[in-house]
């Protein structure tokens, strides 16, 4: 029977696993500080979940699709930036949700809550320079010569990283926004990101915090004690609150935003869904539109999928391994 006492073993494996977890996170900032690059790559491969094998017909099956699909509309989710080593929330294992008691924040506490400002920018701080230093893989890649080549009609992410971006993907919608840019809540004035930082980095020159397990939304853990002393800036222009221009949890994508993915998946012929299990209505009702447009549907994604019944297709191995064949 297992005893959940401070000495019984449920407790001795709790201690267990945070030292495994310590320890990685001190390793992971020795590599980066030394810029270790190959070392590096073994950790990130930590966050993407276990997979099997491509196999010969898996590559049959999506250049079918690509041959009978002159225009493609692609939805891509956390398991694509997991091979850049962006860890995504869901994933058995690795995902965030099964290594830590991570919640991000939500809207209204944003909104309302001045501590919960505080604590997220402080831990936004922090998180940056690592966050905005992550680079595009294969998948990115790969979609930006498919628009290049006219055969990606568009693009649509719910990553806030920037990665396709940075790929130089410009058919492109954000669906829940992007990490990397800023904006008021009251006069509604856009900065870059990177003005932020200098904004935050002017109002607390002594403050200094580190830590390595990034969020997919740029988050990260730190003690609330560590951030009580964090100041954060009012917008420039106005005083009013700034954010960063994502769509937090509880809050809601603009209609004209959706309409517009509506669209962009009735002007195509198909649509190929990457690295998403589609838990998010906001993504999982790009499906159901799909579907009822009668659109040949297919999908690439190590794990389940909601509303799977409707893909023609489902392809259980990793992105980047796919596309990595295809050539």
């Amino acid at each position: 029977m297992l005893c959940n006492g401070r000495s019984g073993p449920v407790y001795r494996t709790k201690m267990i696993t945070r030292a495994i977890k310590d320890t990685f996170c001190a390793n992971l900032l020795s590599v980066l500080r030394n810029n270790d690059l190959f070392v590096f790559k073994r950790y990130r491969s930590m966050f993407v979940p276990k997979s099997k094998a491509v196999e010969n017909h898996h590559l049959d099956i999506i250049r079918n699709f690509l041959q009978n699909n002159k225009r493609i509309t692609v939805l891509t989710g956390a398991g694509v930036s997991t091979e850049s080593g962006i860890p995504d929330y869901r994933s058995e294992e690795v995902g965030m949700y099964a290594r830590s008691n991570h919640t991000p924040i939500r809207y209204q506490e944003f909104l309302r809550n001045t501590d919960r400002r505080q604590r997220y920018w402080a831990r936004n701080f922090v998180a940056w320079p690592q966050f905005s230093s992550f680079q595009p893989n294969t998948v990115h890649y790969v979609l930006s010569s498919w628009e290049k080549s006219g055969q990606l009609h568009w693009l649509i992410t719910q990553n806030v990283d920037a990665l396709h971006s940075k790929a130089g993907t410009k058919r492109l919608t954000e669906l829940h926004g992007c990490s990397h840019r800023v904006e008021c809540l009251s006069c509604h004035m856009k900065m870059p990101r990177t003005e932020m930082q200098v904004l935050l980095t002017n109002l607390n020159p002594d403050w200094h915090a580190e830590s390595i397990d990034i969020a997919p939304d740029g988050d990260v853990q730190l003690d609330d004690e560590l951030v009580q002393t964090f100041q954060i800036p009012p917008c420039p222009n106005c005083g009013g609150l700034l954010k960063p221009e994502v769509v937090f949890f509880g809050d809601n994508v603009e209609k004209s935003k959706v309409d517009f993915v509506y669209d962009k998946i009735s002007e195509s012929d198909a649509l190929l869904i990457l690295g998403t299990s589609l838990q998010v209505y906001s993504s999982y009702r790009i499906l159901l539109a799909a579907h009822k447009q009668k659109k040949q549907i297919g999908a690439i994604n190590i794990g389940p999928i909601r509303g799977g019944h409707y893909l023609d297709f489902h392809i259980k191995a990793k992105c980047g391994d796919l596309f990595l064949l295809l050539g």
